[in-house]
């Protein structure tokens, strides 16, 4: 860069020179300040006249929150809840004679209730023990003749 620049000097008349390299520099000049006073004049813009947008308030977040946990309850919670009722019901409450259906789709008829198995016959003399939280249902009587 510095080896072209001798060169031109030589060739060209000095002050020829300086008026180029001036013209050159006032130009980039130019264009830096018009940038600088573009970006100025646009925070500027902004900061007068348009309106930033603000976050949610503290109580719509709170209402958005309870909504949440309102939507929890009733649609989650409280159905599980209330099967989780019914079935502690339905294991409470099996004695000997019920017809069942176990959890892995076995079905057949209580012949003894211990405190936490039952035994249930699936076909004449053939009886499984089962925990009496595997039990999914009880049958109504005479399900397991159609059967």
């Amino acid at each position: 860069m510095l080896i072209l620049y001798k060169q031109i000097k030589c060739l060209i008349n000095k002050s020829i020179f300086e008026d180029i390299v001036l013209k050159l520099m006032m130009k980039s000049l130019r264009a830096t300040l018009t940038a600088l006073v573009v970006m100025l004049c646009s925070n500027i813009a902004l900061a007068e006249g348009a309106v930033q947008p603000e976050g949610p308030s503290a109580v719509m977040q709170l209402v958005f929150f309870g909504g949440f946990i309102l939507i929890f309850y009733f649609l989650m919670w409280r159905p599980q809840s209330k099967r989780a009722k019914e079935h502690k019901n339905l294991v409470g409450s099996l004695s000997k004679g019920d017809e069942v259906l176990t959890n892995g789709g076995i079905a057949g008829k209580v012949t003894k209730v211990n405190e936490d198995f039952v035994v249930v016959e699936v076909s004449e003399g053939v009886e499984l023990k089962i925990q009496k939280v595997a039990i999914a249902s009880a049958l109504p009587k005479g399900t397991l003749k159609g059967i």
